[in-house]
């Protein structure tokens, strides 16, 4: 089990990555947030989360100054992962920074011959730290931010290290009912391989996004252009070829508008500035990839709720990233100030 279990993670990490097997640390595409997963799990302008800013960098700013996020995700089968997240203002002259720590753990597995001969255990980690900036342009609405991030991965007794950035510009007017954002994510290098063969890319990500708040509704609606870095998302797949009276083998490519789906993600919070509130997304790329013909897996939905008391904000989000586990994201969120 512990082999399927990891053999299934990479999977879905690359597949919802789009760009499976091509890219190392694909788990850096993965959302840590609660909030971020319920609304589909690529929101760019959440502004008083203080999780965001490991999406969006631009983020970064006092509406978040001495908040606290503690996440934890129970992927799939015995695989988990956690992050922790804060942001502090120094004062208005030097700005506000934020910091974050992500670590998955894929659990412990035996080691094993050629033969079938056990050697004993060994264990498979992922990690990476960021440090963050963020700045609003002097007599504007745009703010910018970068992050920098250290990355290590560690399988067996080998080791990978890497580091990345990422740059981000948002435009946020607490009178205006819409805010936009554009991001780009993970650029960077590996520094140091597994085997002595580095591999040159990371899951760079382009992205924009905004979100609107209903006038007359509490409902706050949320779009996003995903992998914009690469247009060519679907691919013909063999499962949804046809045969004619002769035999022949007839495969059906995907559209151009099945291709541009496949760049869209969605959501919806209801009651987002209460005490509670729901939420929910449909990521189209996610949903076309993990779907299975004649079998209804709801792959792409995901759905979740946030609860505020004072100074605690617990969050919870459910998605589905295989026919046979589901996936389920907890937060804690402490305002320290």
């Amino acid at each position: 089990m512990k082999l399927l279990s990891i053999i299934i993670l990479f999977t879905s990490l690359f597949t919802y990555a789009q760009r499976g097997g091509e890219r190392v640390y694909a788990f850096l595409d993965f959302p840590v947030s609660a909030r971020q997963a319920a609304l589909g799990g690529s929101v760019l302008t959440l502004t008083d989360d203080v999780n965001q800013p490991l999406w969006n960098p631009a983020s970064i700013s006092k509406e978040i100054d001495n908040m606290m996020s503690i996440n934890y995700v129970n992927f799939l089968l015995e695989i988990n992962y956690v992050s922790v997240a804060y942001a502090y203002t120094f004062n208005d002259h030097l700005g506000t920074f934020h910091t974050g720590l992500t670590y998955l753990n894929y659990g412990t597995f035996i080691a094993t011959e050629e033969t079938g001969l056990e050697t004993g255990t060994f264990k498979a980690y992922d990690m990476v730290f960021s440090l963050g900036y963020g700045y609003q342009i002097p007599f504007s609405d745009f703010y910018i931010g970068a992050n920098a991030k250290v990355i290590n991965s560690v399988l067996e007794n080998h080791s990978s290290m890497g580091i990345a950035t990422d740059f981000g510009i948002l435009y946020h007017n607490e009178f205006r009912p819409y805010r936009f954002a554009a991001v780009l994510r993970n650029a960077g290098i590996q520094l140091t391989s597994y085997d002595g063969t580095k591999e040159s890319k990371l899951p760079l990500q382009i992205q924009v996004g905004g979100s609107y708040q209903l006038e007359h509704v509490p409902i706050r609606l949320y779009g996003t252009l995903d992998n914009l870095q690469q247009w060519q998302l679907a691919y013909d797949n063999p499962s949804d070829s046809t045969a004619d009276f002769e035999g022949n083998v007839i495969n059906e490519s995907p559209t151009f508008l099945n291709n541009l789906m496949r760049h869209v993600v969605v959501g919806a919070e209801i009651f987002p500035d209460r005490g509670f509130s729901l939420r929910t997304g449909f990521n189209f790329q996610r949903a076309n990839e993990l779907s299975l013909n004649e079998v209804r897996t709801f792959a792409g939905f995901t759905f979740g709720f946030g609860l505020k008391v004072k100074r605690f904000k617990l969050n919870y989000a459910f998605t589905k990233y295989h026919p046979v586990a589901d996936s389920h994201t907890f937060n804690l969120g402490i305002n320290l100030n």
